[in-house]
């Protein structure tokens, strides 16, 4: 199973995608969280300690592995590179494991342009494809904020979109957004959390403007999670009200897919 965690900034994402993987990983699954968002701190979420956060590497930054599988240097436009380059072995050679959950970093490019094409931005999408088409078990990944990544297709072929969002019109604009982009490039199920939820005028509002089919659940807000990020702890282990809301919805998200 492969799910695209989604959504406007700041609507909870990385939390929501870390807690998601934390119980798949404790009921026996096999988890691969792939932080695919630029500002990474999906290991942090997770609960890994900070010796291990630093040794992991984005894929981006490799530069001789970028050039070993491409056959280009890293960098480089308008010149001849693999455009199918073998990434198969990159998971299990390059990505850290905690608490049963395997982290690997993809980082990010900067092209110049979103038409631009090079070296790293092929691998890294050659290898996203690779972990959505091949590897079974979970794999959760925590994108970007906004929709960048559909306009791209790097999350081209998952299972299913769950879109966080949070009780206001910007946040559902984004989810619209992502129905919309999610449908061109073949993604059927998009799905939706709703975050930071403190009142039955939140519920009501979500439900109001979100698809009856579409809905997962709510999370409500939590003091217990807010304190955990400015303690630097996961906030997995902070929350058992949270963890429950997430577990309900992971039921549902078994049952849908």
């Amino acid at each position: 199973m492969k799910i695209a965690i989604t959504g406007k900034g700041g609507v909870g994402k990385t939390t929501f995608s870390a807690m998601l993987s934390r119980i798949y990983a404790d009921e026996g699954y096999r988890v691969l969280s792939v932080d695919a968002d630029p500002d990474a701190n999906l290991a942090l979420a997770l609960g890994f300690p900070q010796k291990l956060i630093d040794e992991i590497v984005p894929i981006s930054e490799m530069k001789n592995l970028v050039e070993e599988r491409t056959s280009a240097e890293a960098g480089t436009f308008a010149k001849m590179f693999k455009l199918n380059p073998k990434v198969d072995d990159i998971p299990d050679r390059y990505c850290k494991e905690y608490n049963g959950v395997g982290v690997l970093s993809m980082g990010t490019v900067d092209t110049g342009g979103s038409g631009c094409v090079c070296p790293e931005h092929v691998l890294l999408k050659r290898l996203t494809s690779h972990l959505i088409l091949q590897n079974k078990d979970v794999v959760v990944m925590d994108m970007e904020a906004g929709i960048e990544h559909l306009a791209r297709g790097t999350a081209q072929g998952v299972d299913a979109f769950i879109v966080v969002v949070e009780p206001g019109e910007r946040s559902l604009q984004t989810y619209r957004k992502v129905r919309k982009l999610a449908e061109d490039i073949g993604v059927r199920k998009v799905w939706v959390v709703a975050n930071k939820i403190r009142n039955e005028k939140d519920e009501y509002f979500i439900l109001d403007n979100v698809k009856k089919e579409e809905f997962l659940g709510f999370i409500y807000y939590n003091e217990d999670v807010i304190n955990s990020d400015r303690s630097n702890l996961s906030p997995y282990d902070s929350s058992e009200k949270t963890r429950e809301e997430i577990k309900y919805i992971k039921q549902k998200i078994q049952g849908g897919i």
